[in-house]
């Protein structure tokens, strides 16, 4: 069934997303009065196929789901009659040919605005920004963070604050500074009716370190982990026959206070199997439970284990707002999502980041399963990023890209005289070879995630 929804959240991501890409482009030709002989969805042989329009234009489906084009009259593809000359794409003045190509990755990125702020203004539960307590000795320790610090506001070098709704906001606000190699403090609470205090975080030697997965775990910040509540035991299993049941809640082990469910389960891990004395808070009393953790071997070796599934209520909180804020939270989303990525492929490019960030199809249709899996919120965000990707891709200046195209025009525009078709189609070649070994890693990275899951 899984296989299944991912699947089909994939062919949909592709569809929607490849349909709106060549709508741009399709849509300003039409408005610039060019011909467009062709609107095609994917490659290859067509599976359906009609006509629409005054100009009788082609729409087809085609059977390999991986891209799309739109077709228009040209002179370098084919005669065009005399009568029709004017409506040919090469004749057209160089602002409307720079319109007409630029109009893809536009209408990926609009798309993108568009459905960051319908989540915005629909609204979407997500956690409340409380730090869990770091490993000692991280960076996050160092600066002061000891856990259960809910985070209400983030300042900057320059002495602006921004509000923090929720930990995902909370997060992409972290990601950002450290990608920028700032310095940021924030403004935390223990309690509601607790003084507030700050904490300075330094993320200015943590620029290229930011774009590996996991930094902000490995500075020392994450959310914090439920409360160590028990939610359900195994019969027979080391808690049921500790007397321990569903709706207890631990407090503390061999006379240290457990805070969460991540705190107990390190406790259990590290017990090396010797007997555990708990403090449990149950209808209001406290009770001490001896648990004799239980051996399971991973991996050839072993690990302690109770049979018994931990964890309590995370705090949520809604975020949502009005639509001329939704929309300047899509607008502001899709923006720093944007530099974000050129950031990323640029510090690819000159060796400052891993070429492990580069994902494929596979890794693509992964996340498309489990968003889908997750609600119609977190897929619709996910559609967003990948619009953003796709736009911001196309516009880069490889000669086979939308962008490539813009670079000719640019170049175009300063000498008053087109590049050769020569030319073109060598640097076409060239931006061929790049995707290829762009494509190819991408696939690596995306296999080698693949088998590292597997045990």
């Amino acid at each position: 069934m899984n296989l299944l929804i991912t699947l089909l959240a994939f062919a949909f991501a592709l569809g929607v997303l490849i349909t709106i890409h060549e709508y741009g482009h399709y849509r300003v030709a039409v408005a610039c009065g060019v011909k467009v002989l062709r609107f095609s969805i994917g490659f290859g042989k067509p599976l359906l196929r009609w006509t629409h329009g005054p100009d009788g234009t082609e729409f087809v489906l085609a059977a390999i789901p991986l891209g799309g084009f739109v077709r228009m009259l040209d002179e370098r593809e084919g005669e065009v009659a005399e009568a029709e000359l004017p409506r040919a794409f090469n004749r057209q003045s160089l602002a409307k040919r720079a319109a007409i190509v630029a109009a893809g990755p536009a209408a990926n990125l609009l798309l993108a605005v568009l459905l960051f702020a319908l989540v915005s203004w629909a609204g979407v539960r997500e956690p409340v920004a409380i730090l869990g307590a770091p490993p000692a000795q991280s960076a996050a320790a160092t600066a002061g963070v000891r856990g259960g610090e809910r985070v209400l506001a983030i300042e900057a070098d320059d002495g602006s604050a921004q509000p923090v709704q929720s930990w995902t906001d909370l997060r992409w606000k972290l990601l950002n500074a450290a990608m920028d190699g700032q310095r940021v403090v924030l403004r935390v609470q223990t309690a509601p009716d607790a003084p507030q205090r700050q904490i300075a975080l330094d993320f200015s030697s943590s620029a290229s370190a930011a774009e590996e997965s996991g930094f902000l775990s490995r500075f020392g910040l994450h959310l914090q982990s439920p409360p160590a509540d028990i939610r359900e035991v195994v019969a027979g299993g080391p808690a049921q026959r500790a007397g321990l049941r569903a709706g207890d809640r631990v407090v503390a082990v061999d006379g240290r206070l457990v805070d969460s469910a991540d705190a107990l389960m390190r406790a259990i891990g590290q017990s090396g199997g010797r007997p555990l004395q708990l403090q449990v808070r149950r209808d209001g009393r406290l009770l001490d439970v001896t648990l004799q953790p239980k051996a399971v071997e991973v991996d050839g070796k072993p690990v302690w284990r109770i049979e018994a599934l931990l964890g309590g209520e995370v705090p949520m909180v809604k975020v949502e707002h009005p639509v001329p804020q939704a929309l300047a939270d899509g607008v502001r989303r899709t923006w720093d999502l944007s530099l974000l990525t050129l950031k990323t492929l640029g510090r690819m490019v000159i060796g400052q980041a891993s070429l492990q960030n580069l994902s494929g199809p596979v890794t693509i249709a992964d996340y498309a399963g489990k968003s889908a899996e997750l609600g119609w919120a977190a897929y619709v965000s996910f559609l967003a990023v990948v619009s953003v990707s796709l736009g911001v891709l196309n516009l880069l200046p490889l000669p086979v890209l939308d962008g490539g195209h813009l670079l000719y025009y640019a170049v175009e525009g300063v000498t008053r005289r087109s590049i050769s078709q020569r030319w073109q189609q060598r640097l076409q070649q060239g931006g061929l070879v790049v995707i290829a070994m762009m494509m190819a890693i991408a696939l690596y990275n995306d296999l080698a995630r693949l088998l590292g899951q597997m045990h």
